[in-house]
């Protein structure tokens, strides 16, 4: 998986077509969680399933938190990071069948995640079968004004090309959360956020 490399922290980018390529946070990804991140874990503070979650930074931070928090990702390498980190993690996809379905109180979709298989109203589903009555999905978004842009993407590093894939990016606005209620927006560090209560 070209996702792998990036989780390494090889230079990345992430080309969605018709779009300008772009840098992924490969750094930020591999430190502790930041100022950016604060937002999302203070609105965690009951069980947390950390959708797609990489090298692990929220699972840990949550867990010295005191916040029970499982990471799900495809990726073996991010397994790997993450339980290196302290964290605990499984290799799975968010479609398939997870632990405490239905009782998680909160979901993360951090780093863009809300684009994972190019359908968000799909992805918005599943979560919401993740989710205890009246949990909430907490969500890393585009800027205000953006909207949403779904297509086909590849993740390159300088010298290889991966295969597409299909991905979206979104705004708030734009996110099509039905079956929740949108509580707030926010940014932080140049990143934004919002908030979703499952219905």
């Amino acid at each position: 998986m070209m996702f792998d490399h990036a989780l390494q922290g090889t230079p990345s980018w992430l080309d969605l077509a018709g779009t300008t390529p772009r840098e992924l946070s490969v750094a930020r990804w591999q430190a502790d969680a930041d100022g950016g991140d604060e937002v999302l874990l203070d609105a965690c503070t009951g069980p947390t399933l950390d959708v797609g979650c990489g090298p692990g930074r929220l699972v840990a931070a949550l867990l010295a938190r005191g916040v029970q928090a499982l990471g799900v990702d495809v990726s073996p390498v991010a397994i790997r990071r993450t339980t290196e980190r302290g964290g605990v993690a499984i290799r799975r996809s968010v479609f398939d069948l997870l632990p405490g379905e239905g009782r998680w109180h909160h979901v993360l979709l951090a780093d863009g995640n809300i684009g994972i298989g190019g359908d968000p109203a799909a992805l918005l589903r599943r979560v919401r079968q993740l989710l205890r009555p009246s949990g909430t999905v907490v969500v890393e978004v585009e800027q205000p004004g953006s909207g949403l842009t779904i297509g086909q993407a590849r993740v390159r590093t300088e010298g290889t090309l991966g295969t597409w894939f299909p991905w979206a990016w979104s705004d708030a606005e734009s996110v099509p959360a039905d079956g929740f209620f949108l509580l707030w927006q926010a940014e932080r560090a140049g990143r934004w956020f919002a908030c979703w209560e499952r219905l």
